[in-house]
C-alpha cells in the first residue's frame, strides 16, 4: 500500500530540525569560545607550540579537516536531532580534572588533553548522544589537537644510529659513534632530536588515522595502513641520515648538512607521505559515494535529556570549579627568604668560570638561580649551580623542555646518560673544543631528593594537592673531563665535602 504525504509536511520538519540544528550550533560555538576564553593561556599556549614547533606544525591543519569530516557529513547529519544530554557533563568533568592534574604538576600535556576533553565534553553534553555518534571520528579527532609524542625522540635517536652505523660500514666509510655522535675522518654529527624522525612520526600517526578512516572500512586494512604509516618514516628518516654523512663523506660537511636542511624541511615528508598513499592506494575499500553513517539509526530516544542551554551553562560551572581549585593551591605558596647564598665548601675555593668552554644550566623562571665554580687544591674545578623555586607553574618549572643542564638550540650537546651518581641524574655531554663535561642533577620536591623527571611531576603534584611545603630546588654539579680530571671522581669528592644534597637544598630552599 503506498501512502501519500503532503510535501509540505516534509518541509515543515525540515524546517524545525534546521532551526534546532542551528541553535543548538549557536549554544556550542558561544560555549567553547567562553571555554577558550576561560583557559586562554593554555588556548594561547597551544596556538604558540603550533606555529613555533615544527614537531607540531601539523596541528595547525587538524581544525580544518575537522571541519572538512564535518562537512561531509552534513547531509545525513542533518536528519539526527540535536538534543541537550546532561551525562555528557561526566566528560567534562574529566576533562576538568586532567586540567588541574597538569597545572598542579606542571605538566602541559595534562593541561591541554583536559582543555580539549572539555571542549569534546561540551559537544557531547549540548549535542545529545545521537549526534555525538554520528560525529564519533571527527569528535574523536580532536584529540590530535593535543601536542604528543616528542618522548618518541630518544627512542628514534637510537633507531636512527642503529639504521645508519651498518650502512655507513657497508658501503666503507670509517664511522664511530659515542652515544648519539657519529664520527667520520671528515666531520661529526649529531643524530639529534630533530634528527630523530619523530616528527615525521607524529604527523605520520595524525595523517594515517585520517587516511584509515575516510578510505577503509575494514579494520584489518585500517590496522596495516597505520602499521605501514609508521614503520616507513622511520625506515626513511634512517636512510635520510645515512644519506646524510655519506654525502659529507664524499663531498664536505657544509654542503651536505645544507642539502639536508632543504631536503628535510620541503621534500622528504612529502615523498614519504605520497609512497605511503601509493603502498595503501590499492587496498582502499570505501566508496567514495558511500554514506558515513545512516541517520535511521540514530533515532533512539535519549534518556538524561536537558536543555542546551542549560548543560552548556553547566558545563561552563563544572570548568570553573577546578580553576577556582587552581587558584587556591597557588595561594597556598611559601615564601622564599630574600636573599640566597652558594657556601664555602670545605677543600675548596671560589674561582672564574671556565674560559674554554664555559657552562651554565638554564632554569628561566626560578625566584633564585646561582652559579659557582670551584677548585681544589689539585687543580680540580667544578661548576655549581642552584635553582630555587617558591612555587612551580607555567612558565616557572623545575623540569621540562630545554630546561636544566642542557637549553633548548644549545652549543653543548648530550652524548649519552651515565648511571645514577649518588641519586642525581648523570649525563656525559660534549661542547665547544670538543671539551666533554658530566654533569649531575638532583631535584629536591617536598621531601623527596630524585634525579628523575617523572619522579618530580608526581611529587609537585602530591604536594599541591595533599598541602605541604611547595618550594623546590635543583642543583647540579658538572665538571670536565680532562687528562688530568676525572670528572665523576671529582664530583664524588665535592659532593663528599659539600654534604647530603637534600640537606643543602633545604638550606638554599630556607627550610
Amino acid at each position: 500500500m503506498t501512502v501519500a504525504v503532503p510535501r509540505s509536511d516534509f518541509a515543515q520538519t525540515e524546517a524545525r530540525f534546521d532551526a534546532r540544528w542551528k541553535r543548538h550550533a549557536a549554544i556550542l560555538a558561544a560555549a567553547w569560545a567562553v571555554l577558550l576564553l576561560l583557559f586562554r593561556r593554555d588556548a594561547i599556549d597551544l596556538a604558540t607550540i603550533y606555529w613555533t614547533n615544527t614537531t607540531f606544525g601539523h596541528c595547525l591543519f587538524i581544525a580544518p579537516v575537522i571541519a572538512w569530516l564535518i562537512w561531509q557529513r552534513r547531509s545525513q547529519l542533518a536528519l539526527v536531532r540535536p538534543q541537550g544530554w546532561w551525562p555528557g557533563l561526566a566528560l567534562v568533568g574529566a576533562g576538568g580534572l586532567g586540567w588541574l592534574l597538569g597545572d598542579a604538576a606542571g605538566v602541559a600535556l595534562f593541561r591541554h588533553a583536559g582543555l580539549v576533553l572539555m571542549l569534546q565534553g561540551t559537544a557531547v553534553s549540548v549535542l545529545g548522544p545521537n549526534v555525538s555518534r554520528a560525529l564519533l571520528f571527527p569528535l574523536a579527532y580532536m584529540a590530535f589537537l593535543v601536542p604528543f609524542g616528542d618522548f618518541l625522540e630518544g627512542p628514534l635517536q637510537d633507531i636512527t644510529v642503529g639504521q645508519v652505523m651498518p650502512l655507513l660500514h657497508l658501503l666503507g666509510v670509517p664511522a664511530s659513534v659515542d652515544g648519539v655522535l657519529i664520527t667520520t675522518s671528515n666531520g661529526y654529527f649529531e643524530v639529534a632530536e630533530a634528527c630523530s624522525g619523530a616528527k615525521f612520526v607524529i604527523a605520520m600517526v595524525a595523517f594515517g588515522v585520517l587516511v584509515a578512516n575516510v578510505c577503509y572500512v575494514s579494520w584489518t586494512r585500517r590496522a596495516a595502513f597505520l602499521a605501514m604509516a609508521l614503520v616507513v618514516p622511520v625506515i626513511a628518516n634512517g636512510l635520510r641520515a645515512f644519506g646524510t654523512i655519506y654525502a659529507a663523506w664524499w663531498t664536505s660537511v657544509e654542503a651536505a648538512t645544507g642539502m639536508d636542511h632543504i631536503v628535510y624541511g620541503w621534500v622528504f615528508f612529502a615523498a614519504v607521505m605520497a609512497a605511503v598513499l601509493a603502498i595503501g592506494w590499492k587496498w582502499f575499500d570505501r566508496d567514495p559515494d558511500a554514506a558515513w553513517f545512516d541517520p535511521m539509526r540514530l533515532q533512539a530516544p535519549v534518556i538524561g535529556r536537558a536543555g542546551a542551554s542549560v548543560t552548556a551553562l553547566l558545563a561552563l560551572t563544572v570548568v570553573s570549579l577546578f580553576l577556582g581549585w587552581s587558584s587556591l593551591i597557588a595561594a597556598r605558596a611559601t615564601p622564599l627568604p630574600a636573599n640566597v647564598e652558594l657556601p664555602q665548601v670545605a677543600g675548596w675555593h671560589r674561582v672564574g668560570p671556565s674560559t674554554v668552554a664555559p657552562w651554565s644550566p638554564h632554569y628561566p623562571g626560578a625566584d633564585h638561580f646561582l652559579t659557582g665554580h670551584y677548585a681544589d687544591g689539585r687543580g680540580r674545578t667544578i661548576d655549581l649551580a642552584v635553582a630555587v623555586y617558591a612555587s612551580q607553574h607555567e612558565g616557572k618549572e623545575l623540569v621540562g623542555f630545554g630546561i636544566g643542564a642542557i637549553r633548548e638550540n644549545d652549543r653543548w650537546v648530550r652524548i649519552a646518560d651515565l648511571p645514577d651518581l649518588a641519586g642525581g641524574y648523570a649525563l656525559r655531554m660534549t661542547g665547544p673544543a670538543r671539551v666533554e663535561r658530566t654533569t649531575v642533577s638532583w631535584y629536591r620536591v617536598g621531601d623527596t631528593l630524585t634525579g628523575s623527571d617523572k619522579r618530580v611531576k608526581f611529587e609537585t603534584l602530591k604536594t599541591k594537592l595533599l598541602g605541604g611545603n611547595q618550594a623546590a630546588v635543583a642543583v647540579l654539579v658538572s665538571a670536565e673531563q680532562g687528562p688530568d680530571q676525572g670528572a665523576q671522581a671529582a664530583i664524588e669528592d665535592f659532593l663528599g665535602a659539600l654534604g647530603p644534597v637534600d640537606a643543602f637544598a633545604d638550606r638554599m630552599a630556607g627550610r
